[in-house]
Parts: structure tokens; sequence; C-alpha cells
């Protein structure tokens, strides 16, 4: 949690998941993910993948990703491999699996990913404060490196510093509420030392985005929002839930009327690049090409 009383406020509406965010393997946290149809890093994977595309246009070697919030390494899995939600899904939430010991699906992890012969020409640097997520998506080779820390209340590590400064795009999938823009404040000068990375965050509607896209403006961004677009992050776990986020969204002038008031909660597209890029293709053109 942050200690941003708006986020924070926002946070309170919906369930909170930190008691299986963090264990040794990933099972139960997608058991419970699945029965609420958790799916925005299926919706965000074909989006990441045209920004990919577009850096390797320009790139001479492979497209390095920096994903916060990156959790037991999901949108490393996508985004390396020929998968979809759907897969992890039914990889991590078989019955079978229930007695298995954790180092027993590390092991098996390993090997499953090792083996898939589709891996695209990426590598993954993942950011989140769950050390244990982290750890796993480490040693299954999801991520190439991981960081665990709480980027709202620590500074960076001279090690993640030196990972960090030839990133080519940072994404996100449900993290910015979590973290504020004292998040990118302490990431900005390490990435863009060396290169100016690409930034794209999906963001769900009750979380203002203002201050984030403040200070990647002042970094020399511009920040564009995907008009007419909205992605399915889950289904409310419950009445109250849903009740709960309307009233913020009516709070803050949004009108959930055929969105969330249809049972799910939904985010929006933001990406953020530096002035050149964003004036010379749009972000409409860019995502219709």
């Amino acid at each position: 949690m942050t200690d941003d009383p708006v986020y924070d406020e926002i946070n309170d509406a919906k369930t909170n998941l930190n008691h299986i965010y963090n264990e040794r393997d990933p099972r139960a946290y997608f058991r419970k993910l699945k029965g609420v149809n958790y799916s925005i890093p299926g919706a965000a994977k074909p989006i990441f993948q045209k920004l990919i595309s577009t850096l390797q246009d320009r790139a001479d070697d492979a497209i390095r990703v920096l994903d916060l919030g990156c959790s037991y390494g999901v949108n490393a899995a996508l985004l390396k491999h020929d998968l979809s939600i759907g897969d992890l899904y039914d990889r991590w939430g078989q019955k079978e699996l229930a007695d298995a010991t954790s180092e027993n699906i590390v092991e098996r992890d390993k090997r499953f990913f090792a083996n898939l012969d589709d891996a695209e020409d990426i590598e993954m640097i993942g950011f989140d404060v769950a050390d244990n997520a982290v750890a796993f998506a480490e040693e299954t080779g999801l991520l190439d490196e991981g960081f665990s820390v709480n980027l709202e209340t620590e500074a960076l590590s001279e090690a993640a510093k030196k990972e960090l400064a030839p990133v080519d795009l940072v994404t996100s999938t449900g993290c910015v509420g979590y973290v504020t823009e004292k998040s990118f404040n302490r990431l900005l000068p390490a990435i863009t030392s060396g290169s100016q990375p690409w930034f794209a965050n999906f963001v769900l509607r009750m979380f203002p985005f203002d201050a984030i896209e403040d200070t990647l403006n002042d970094h020399g961004y511009v920040t564009e929002k995907l008009q007419d677009r909205t992605f399915v992050q889950r289904r409310f776990t419950s009445d109250n839930e849903q009740a709960q986020v309307v009233d913020q969204l009516q709070d803050l002038g949004i009108d959930p009327t055929g969105k969330e008031l249809e049972g799910h909660l939904l985010a929006e597209f933001y990406l953020s690049r530096p002035r050149v890029d964003a004036a010379s293709v749009p972000i409409d053109e860019l995502m219709a090409a």
C-alpha cells in the first residue's frame, strides 16, 4: 500500500489479495484469479507486442523490457512465449498439483519454459515488492533479472541501476494505484541515463494518472491515452466491491454505465514516449499500423 491518501482510499474498495500474492509459487494466487476471470495480461499482450515490434525495427540488440509489478512473471511468460493467460491457468491451476511442493513446481516450470522453442528475442526485468514471487519468476527463467523493492519508500540499489540503464520499454498491467509518482521519480533517472525507453501502463479507471504523467513530462515525455478503449482486468469479487468502485468512479465524474456496472474492473491504456517519437507517430496511428 502507498502512503498516498487518494490511492489508499481507492484501494480500500478493492478486494485485498495480498495474503496469496507472495507465496512461494503461483498456484493459490492463480486459483483465486481464475475465479474472477483475471485477464488484463492477455488483453495487454498484443499491445505490448506491437510496441516491442516497433522498437525492434530500430534496435540492434534484443529489446529489454522492465515489467513493474511483475509478480510471478506473468507478462514475461506471455511475451517471451506463445502462451495465453488461459494456458497459465491450466498450468498453475491443475488439481493434481495441489499436493506438490513449491520446489517441485519450480523445477517443473523451469524445465517447461526452458523447453519451449518459441521464445521471443526479448529480455525481461521485473520489479515487485513480493520477494517470493520475483524469486519464482527468476528461478523458472521467466525473468532474466528480478528485483524485490518498494520504490515508494526505497531507493534503487546500484545493482538495479546498472541493469536498468539499457531498458527499451517499461510495462505495467495493474501496479499503478499501488505505486505512485514517487516510484517513477526514483526509477526515471536510472532508466533514462543511457536511453529513452517507452512507458506502457494499463491503469484502472478509478486511479488518477495525472501525477505520474506530470513526472514523466518533467523528463521529456508525452503521454497519450488510447481513446475509446477499455480493457477488462477482472470480474468484481462481490457486489460490495462493485458498489464501492462505482461510487468512487461517480465521485470522480467518470460514468460507469455500460462498463463497471456490467460487472468488471476496467483499465485504460497510457503510452508515454519521448516528445519526438510521440510527434512522429501518434498513438492511434501506431496501434493501427
